[in-house]
């Protein structure tokens, strides 16, 4: 699961500096990458 996550480009370069909008984006990466 953590290197499907690492192809999302702002999960692997932490794009996002707050740290509540890191984890938003990790949780859609995340379930984006279960459902598929």
């Amino acid at each position: 699961m953590f290197g499907r996550l690492k192809e999302f480009r702002r999960i692997a370069t932490r794009y996002d500096r707050n740290a509540k909008n890191f984890m938003s984006s990790l949780c859609l990466a995340a379930t984006v990458c279960y459902w598929l």
